[in-house]
């Protein structure tokens, strides 16, 4: 046997035994870690994919025709998978930002105070005090579709509350900001925003 070839583990594995499983992820885990590096940018779930592709490589691994392909691509199949599964539930979860402004994450919610001891122009305090002024709903949408990025139907799932709900407020929402703020923007900045 050349040093290219592999002993074939998958039907051992599938027996139960928990030494061929050790050298499988031996021989596989640097092909996992690779494929699951190019597409999940956090380490830390990145990690905990790998674990949950090889326990699914150990439940799955009965299924493995020799004859449809190589053990190689059985696991890079089943790497794959779990890789879309993942970047779908990521997909869905509202992502958790961080601000790095000391404050930044009271900015919308806070007295006044706290506004104006944050380190921002007069034109950003403005807004703050302009969004704080909002209906508590309005305000959580367009901080969640603004700062946070999330779509419309992320929202809907984050809060609980119906899509056309979230629709609505953030366009009731936008408008009462846009009709707030008009009057106090500089003349230039009116001709720009129309």
């Amino acid at each position: 046997m050349t040093s290219n070839e592999h002993t074939p583990l998958l039907a051992e594995v599938a027996r139960g035994d928990q030494d061929a499983m050790r050298t499988l992820i031996k021989r596989y885990s640097g092909l996992v870690w690779s494929l699951v590096r190019r597409k999940i940018r956090s380490q830390t779930d990145a990690e905990d994919l790998v674990q949950e592709i090889f326990a699914d490589v150990w439940k799955s691994a009965h299924r493995y025709d020799a004859s449809v392909g190589s053990e190689d691509t059985f696991v890079a199949m089943i790497t794959r998978r779990r890789i879309i599964d993942q970047i779908r539930r990521i997909g869905r979860a509202p992502d958790q930002v961080t601000l790095d402004a000391p404050g930044a994450d009271r900015a919308c919610s806070g007295d006044d105070d706290t506004i104006d001891q944050m380190d921002t122009t007069p034109q950003a305090k403005r807004v703050m005090r302009v969004l704080r002024s909002l209906r508590p709903e309005r305000r959580q949408t367009i901080e969640l579709a603004v700062i946070h990025g999330l779509s419309h139907s992320q929202i809907a799932e984050s809060t609980g509350m119906p899509l056309g709900t979230v629709k609505a407020h953030l366009r009731r929402g936008l408008d009462e900001v846009r009709t707030l703020l008009t009057p106090q923007l500089p003349a230039d900045s009116k001709e720009v925003s129309r």
